[in-house]
């Protein structure tokens, strides 16, 4: 049980100094907004003109797949500096979870999401062809 002592520790401090900034946050901000905190964007600068379009979730969808392949490379370079090691049960886990990442990027393919050019898109093609006829 000795053993376990400095991570109870380290939990201990862990959880007491996210209360402590919590707490120090809100008896230190103010309680009262100001008008450039009511502003448009919180560093005080204006627009000068309203933007013309919304901003794309595509780009946000795009940075989370970036993450996920990312941390499927970690995942990959972790097993392979153990592959020795790990044996067929390696080679098993590593299969089952790359074959989950490809069918994620089959499904956003298929999906749209890494496709920019909006006027290639095949269904754009079958709603002008429907137009026409």
């Amino acid at each position: 049980m000795l053993d376990w002592l400095p991570i109870l520790v380290m939990l201990v401090v862990a959880v007491g100094f996210a209360l402590a900034s919590l707490g120090a946050s809100y008896i230190l901000s103010p309680k009262k907004a100001t008008p450039e905190k009511l502003a448009p964007y919180e560093c005080g600068i204006f627009p000068e003109v309203e933007p013309s379009q919304r901003f794309p979730v595509k780009f946000y969808m795009v940075a989370m797949l970036y993450i996920v392949f990312d941390i499927e490379i970690i995942f990959l370079f972790a097993w392979a500096t153990r592959f020795n090691d790990l044996g067929w049960f390696g080679i098993a886990a590593i299969s089952i979870f790359t074959f989950f990442v490809l069918e994620t990027l089959y499904y956003v393919w298929k999906k749209g999401v890494l496709d920019w050019n909006i006027p290639r898109r095949e269904r754009y093609f079958k709603e002008e062809l429907q137009e026409v006829a």
